[in-house]
């Protein structure tokens, strides 16, 4: 597990697992919204993205959260060895989706960029929840399907293998930093 590609559907989780497994993997995370978005909210020239998105395909390391944009997305699903889809009902999207406006009142969200406009960012997700399910799941599960031959794949439909996969994740390293040690 060296190229990571965390995905799926707006309100998933996606960053805070890539936080979590970025520290218990050491691999250094790209979250794509603070790629292509500047503080505020102001999103870069989509060339300006493209570009920061192919020289972060280039490192050896990484663990990349988020979609981007469609070319962008499958070149990295491609230069990834390891695939995370978080493939959740759209009730919890909708909830967490919630549950994170409501918390982001007092905290900046994980991997936004700083001082985004929250409000419409929050009515954004709820319009791509729908849009992304209909639209994209379908594509995602294909592709994990089809990678499982020849990438890690991790295909999660639930919080509960969400953790699971942390925590079979923070047990790997535990044996792997033992091992290194003696």
């Amino acid at each position: 597990m060296k190229k990571v590609a965390v995905f799926g559907g707006p309100g998933g989780g996606k960053s805070t697992l890539a936080k979590r497994l970025a520290e218990l993997t050491q691999l250094p995370l790209y979250p794509l919204d603070m790629i292509e978005y500047r503080t505020g909210g102001v999103g870069v020239p989509h060339d300006e993205y493209l570009k920061a998105h192919a020289d972060l395909l280039k490192q050896d390391q990484w663990i990349i959260d988020g979609f981007g944009c469609v070319p962008s997305a499958w070149e990295r699903f491609a230069a990834a060895d390891t695939l995370v889809y978080i493939d959740l009902s759209l009730f919890t999207h909708y909830r967490w989706v919630t549950k994170r406006l409501v918390k982001g009142l007092f905290v900046n969200p994980e991997g936004w960029p700083e001082h985004s406009p929250f409000w419409s960012s929050t009515m954004n997700c709820y319009r791509k929840i729908w849009l992304c399910n209909r639209h994209l799941t379908p594509r995602y599960r294909q592709l994990v399907a089809d990678a499982a031959s020849t990438k890690q794949v991790h295909h999660l439909r639930s919080p509960p293998e969400m953790r699971a996969f942390l925590a079979a994740i923070k047990q790997e390293h535990r044996h792997t930093d033992a091992g290194a040690q003696l």
